[in-house]
């Protein structure tokens, strides 16, 4: 995957893999790799088919992008002795939660050689409020109004 996307990207950071058009990205890679044409062109595209069908080759993106996921949090978790837990927010954890639960996430998270139980330890949650961000920014804002 690393390397087909080197070929369109100067750099090619995490990001472009854990995001919505990163799973496009992935998907588009799996497909050249297996030798098959696809013609999605809408990440939401690949979430509808994958959970319809995870045995599909959106299947097979989706639960790529979850172990990627799952690898790249229990590495900032180690990193950041996180161990109240991690929150993964963003758009598409929360609408992919029963696929999430059964894919390689958390195998992935917990996957840290001699540190493994240690990260075992950290629970790992899905933020479902798509505001959750704004009500902190807004309750932060408040209090410091608050407090002038």
């Amino acid at each position: 995957i690393l390397r087909i996307l080197r070929r369109r990207y100067t750099r090619v950071s995490i990001e472009r893999l854990i995001c919505g058009p990163g799973l496009l990205n992935m998907h588009r890679a799996l497909a050249e790799i297996d030798g098959r044409e696809t013609h999605i062109d809408d990440p939401a595209e690949i979430t509808r088919d994958a959970l319809a069908d995870p045995n599909s080759p959106c299947g097979a993106t989706l639960a790529r992008f979850c172990a990627i996921l799952g690898a790249v949090a229990g590495d900032i978790a180690l990193t950041m002795g996180a161990r109240g837990g991690v929150y993964i927010a963003g758009g598409i954890a929360p609408r992919i939660l029963p696929f999430l639960k059964a894919s390689p996430f958390r195998e992935r998270f917990e996957r840290k050689g001699r540190f493994q139980d240690y990260v075992a330890a950290i629970p790992t949650r899905v933020i479902m409020d798509r505001h959750a961000a704004l009500l902190g920014a807004a309750r932060v804002a408040f209090q410091e109004a608050a407090g002038r």
